[in-house]
């Protein structure tokens, strides 16, 4: 899996890329800014983008509605991971086209299993009989 976390605080993105990266079925790649993001999307095709909120110039928001605004990535699952976690605004997020809210601060020993589960929302496949 082709994960692309987004987020404007380099050690944040590291600390993400670590804990995603202790599951050996995901590839990580970053960026700090929303105009990275898109650029960077192009060319790494990610299965997911793992998005912040806040950041300056071109927040999350802006950020999905130019991905969406791609061929390339109007179709890839977005999951916002902020601070910003009332209801209110996890129903906008979603509304916009968000799969999922992950909040800030993240478990980062949880992070890859949750974005894994995320993913695959049915779980793992039932054996019959």
């Amino acid at each position: 899996m082709r994960v692309l976390y987004v987020d404007d605080e380099s050690d944040i993105r590291e600390i993400a890329q670590l804990a995603l990266e202790l599951d050996p079925a995901i590839r990580v790649r970053t960026a700090a800014t929303g105009a990275e993001a898109i650029a960077l999307a192009e060319s790494f095709a990610p299965d997911l983008v793992l998005l912040d909120v806040m950041m300056p110039e071109m927040d999350g928001v802006a950020t999905l509605a130019q991905l969406r605004s791609h061929d390339a990535t109007r179709r890839t699952p977005v999951i916002f991971i902020t601070a910003r976690t009332q209801a209110s605004e996890v129903l906008r997020f979603k509304c916009l086209g968000a799969l999922a809210v992950i909040p800030k601060p993240f478990d980062p020993m949880r992070l890859a299993a949750q974005v894994r589960a995320l993913m695959e929302p049915e779980g793992p496949p039932q054996s019959a009989g």
